[in-house]
């Protein structure tokens, strides 16, 4: 028996996996809390309270406005409750964002830094 394909359009056997056929993508657990509202309005807070810019390219002096994208400093496969922690996200540019996913900024800084936003004060590099 034959029977058309929803997929390609062809005629296929019964019982025949179309190659046109892709099973949905299991979505992780972060790609799921990242896709609600509450986690989009809180990103769109800690840019706002970073002025729309790179938190550590504004310590460089640099005022990089483009392709800036929240950090969540510890991670959230590591510790999900952590998705609007105000503590534990800060608004990086892309290429910072890049070295803190690999490691090469440190998280107690970058700590330190949504810290200093948070509280109003000076972040370390700034104080004179």
């Amino acid at each position: 028996m034959w029977k058309s394909c929803s997929r390609c359009g062809r005629v296929h056997a019964v019982g025949y996996k179309c190659a046109a056929y892709t099973t949905p993508k299991i979505r992780t657990l972060d790609q799921k809390l990242r896709s609600t509202s509450r986690w989009q309005k809180k990103s769109e807070e800690i840019r706002a309270a970073s002025n729309y810019l790179c938190e550590l390219c504004k310590l460089e002096g640099k005022f990089e406005y483009n392709n800036i994208e929240v950090h969540h400093i510890i991670k959230l496969k590591d510790d999900s409750t952590k998705l609007l922690d105000n503590y534990n996200l800060i608004a990086l540019c892309k290429k910072h964002h890049e070295l803190a996913d690999a490691g090469k900024i440190e998280a107690s800084y970058l700590e330190e830094l949504a810290r200093c936003r948070e509280e109003g004060s000076t972040p370390p590099g700034l104080q004179r």
